[in-house]
């Protein structure tokens, strides 16, 4: 019963009867055991009406005037829930179109809309800002105006490198418009040039030119500005090596110098320098280069102080620090540029630093500026200034190299030498002590005074850490330098030092050659220097300018063959010393 029930349920009815007004289906085709094909769809004649084709027209919705003017038509972006919804049009993809429902909140319908709907105007376009307003409409005077509604006012001027203004001239104009001179200077309308005010707040004499050399300095005769400068840096006398280079520099000769540590050779350049430069001209007259970035602030500050009478401006020129004030002390018209290698060759790329009129290059210290590997740098700057120039020379040693640049560099250059190469001066008490490698921190411990400034010398950049930081845990205050810390650190510490904040300085080889701190009345190798030469400039840094200084070096039992080396060249000057953390364990042992 149940699978009658089911079959009765599952069998198809039978098929209508065809009625005699409806067409005929077409025969099938032969071959086919379904019938044959679907005969093709019929697609309606749109050039007639609907009624014409003998059927209901479809049901379409109301066109609005924007449509039968031939415009687009407005799309509802309600989505199929929203009633009224057209179909998407062909050729479009909506997917990428995203949907905004509450945007469309209290928003007519399109299809309900008319010619003289006020929502329309406000949804279709909305009404300009202020601001727009501003932008689009022009000012009276035909300028154009700017994103804040200001006038914009076109001088037809480019901008020139560091925020000058280039005339059509292609010449540099200052914001009053007057032509700048080089190096930022501007020229006035009779051709002159006056100079800007001093950006570090100095005081400085007004510029002039070379005053007449009316002023007795030993041998050598300078100008009142220079002289009233010596007296205020304390200078009474010169020193020999100044009264050997003053006047050939001051006739135009190329020299070279070669004195002992410590003798004044700055300043037997600088004087120089100072009378020879015209703080008038706005271009850099003089170049000092040095191996060191402290030494390059040392000798631009004692350069400064020379020429501070005579209204000259210095600009000093290291790496490590930011190029920018660098680049604006150029540009304020400095006459004197004293500074490093890498940094000059640095300005000189940028276009910053042009060295073609340069009447005079310095190469101080320049033994120890060819062992670090300037040499390639130190003849490329050569090179780029003029033939004509006028160049000197200071070194403590003159290796081959030494030689080789003086010949090529140099012309008929005069030869000056104070003392023996090599030689430590004569005010410093020499001194050594044999001390076990492990012993060297209690034997530094009992020989240090916490009233004079002692400079101690290790021979790596960790050992200087590691000492500092030994002391530093056993209450000591001290402060290390070396060519690991950042540029600003450095120039921290040793004002520090120069100015008796700080008394015991751990450094490496990297104040031992120019560093002039005059109150340093003792040094220690706590490692010992591996040359006669690394020794001497050592030393060299107290008994500085004929002042009275010790220098005390640990032997260890590792340093016998560097200390040989230096005992048979300073000979019975080296004078043993008995520590006494040895004399107290043999009295105990007694």
């Amino acid at each position: 019963m149940f699978r009658s029930l089911v079959s009765r349920l599952l069998k198809k009815p039978a098929a209508p009867a065809a009625s005699a007004s409806a067409p005929s289906a077409p025969p099938a085709a032969a071959g086919s055991d379904r019938g044959g094909r679907r005969p093709p769809r019929r697609t309606p004649d749109r050039s007639r009406s609907a009624s014409d084709n003998g059927r209901a027209a479809p049901l379409t919705h109301p066109v609005a005037p924007s449509e039968a003017q031939g415009e687009r038509p407005r799309r509802n972006r309600g989505g199929r829930g929203r009633g009224g919804a057209s179909e998407p049009q062909r050729g479009r993809d909506d997917s990428r179109r995203p949907s905004s429902p509450s945007s469309d909140r209290g928003r007519p319908d399109a299809r309900q809309r008319g010619p003289s709907d006020p929502s329309r105007d406000a949804w279709s376009r909305r009404e300009p800002s202020r601001e727009d307003r501003s932008r689009r409409e022009p000012s009276p005077n035909g300028r154009e105006r700017g994103p804040n509604g200001r006038e914009r006012v076109d001088s037809g001027r480019d901008r020139a490198p560091y925020g000058r203004e280039r005339g059509a001239s292609d010449r540099e104009r200052g914001a009053n418009g007057r032509e700048r001179a080089p190096y930022g200077g501007e020229r006035s309308a009779n051709g002159g040039e006056r100079g800007a005010a001093p950006r570090d707040g100095m005081r400085r004499a007004p510029a002039r030119g070379p005053s007449p050399r009316d002023r007795a300095f030993g041998p050598a005769r300078v100008s009142e500005p220079v002289a009233l400068a010596l007296e205020e840096m304390g200078y009474a006398a010169p020193t020999p090596i100044q009264e050997l280079v003053i006047e050939p520099l001051l006739s135009g000769a190329d020299i070279v110098g070669q004195a002992q540590t410590g003798t004044g050779k700055t300043a037997g350049f600088g004087i120089p320098i100072a009378e020879m430069t015209d703080a008038r001209e706005r271009f850099p007259q003089a170049l000092v280069l040095t191996p060191t970035r402290e030494l390059a602030r040392q000798v631009a500050g004692e350069l400064a102080a020379l020429c501070k009478q005579t209204g000259a401006r210095v600009a000093n020129v290291y790496g490590g620090a930011r190029i920018g004030p660098q680049t604006r002390s150029l540009e304020s018209g400095a006459q004197i540029v004293v500074g490093t290698p890498g940094r000059v060759i640095d300005l000189l790329d940028r276009g910053s630093l042009r060295l073609d009129r340069a009447r005079i290059v310095v190469l101080d210290e320049a033994d120890q500026m060819l062992d670090i590997g300037f040499l390639p740098d130190v003849r490329r700057i050569l090179r780029a200034t003029p033939r004509s120039r006028q160049t000197a020379l200071f070194t403590a040693t003159v290796p081959t190299m030494i030689r080789r640049l003086i010949y090529s560099y140099l012309r008929e250059p005069q030869w000056f030498r104070v003392g023996e190469e090599s030689e430590p001066v004569e005010q410093v008490t020499q001194r050594y002590c044999e001390v076990a490698g492990r012993d060297k921190l209690a034997a530094l411990l009992s020989l240090l005074d916490e009233e004079e400034q002692t400079l101690v010398f290790r021979r790596t950049q960790g050992d200087v850490d590691w000492l500092v930081n030994t002391l530093g845990r056993r209450k000591v205050r001290v402060a290390a330098i070396h060519g690991g810390l950042p540029q600003g650190e450095r120039n921290a510490v040793m004002q520090q030092f120069r100015d008796g904040a700080i008394k015991l300085l751990v450094s490496t080889n990297l104040t031992s050659r120019g560093i002039d701190v005059p109150t340093v009345a003792n040094v220690i190798n706590y490692d010992i220097p591996e040359s006669v030469e690394e020794y001497v400039h050592r030393i060299g840094r107290t008994a500085r300018m004929g002042r009275e200084g010790s220098a005390l070096t640990f032997v260890s039992e590792w340093d016998l063959e560097f200390f040989d080396a230096i005992k048979a060249h300073v000979g019975d000057d080296l004078q043993p010393l008995e520590l006494g953390l040895y004399q107290t364990a043999a009295k105990a042992e007694a």
